[in-house]
């Protein structure tokens, strides 16, 4: 059975689209820690991201790279922090959240609530950042 991710990949379930090539696709988490909070997958559907064979992980990093640099400039944050936790979906996937505190990565935390327009013109400032 394909995953959520796969089905987004797909266009079976609608995202907040930030970047897609052939081999990763990055979007807006809907449940965000931060505004910008964004995935990035690898299209290849992998459940856990040490299984994802070497040239694909390197390249989802490469992307994720990519990425992070233009949520960087497009919304207001000290850094922007990486994690993979991997348990609540089953397919490989890297968050990446704008911060300007360690507390602003903890998952504990009640998740932000935004409009559809408000995800979408976030999703449009951080792709025209997109190099």
């Amino acid at each position: 059975m394909s995953s959520i991710f796969t089905k987004i990949i797909q266009g079976e379930i609608p995202s907040y689209k930030v970047y897609e090539d052939d081999l990763c696709y990055a979007f807006l988490d809907i449940r965000p820690l931060r505004e910008g909070h964004t995935l990035v997958i690898p299209k290849k559907e992998v459940d856990y991201i040490f299984d994802i064979d070497e040239e694909l992980y390197t390249i989802l990093l490469k992307t994720a790279r990519k990425i992070a640099l233009a949520i960087g400039k497009a919304i207001p944050c000290d850094r922007v922090g990486m994690t993979v936790v991997g348990l609540e979906v089953p397919h490989a996937h890297i968050h990446l959240i704008p911060i300007s505190a360690i507390s602003d990565m903890n998952f504990s935390n009640k998740p932000m609530e935004l409009s559809s327009v408000e995800m979408a013109n976030i999703a449009k400032k951080i792709a025209a950042e997109i190099l």
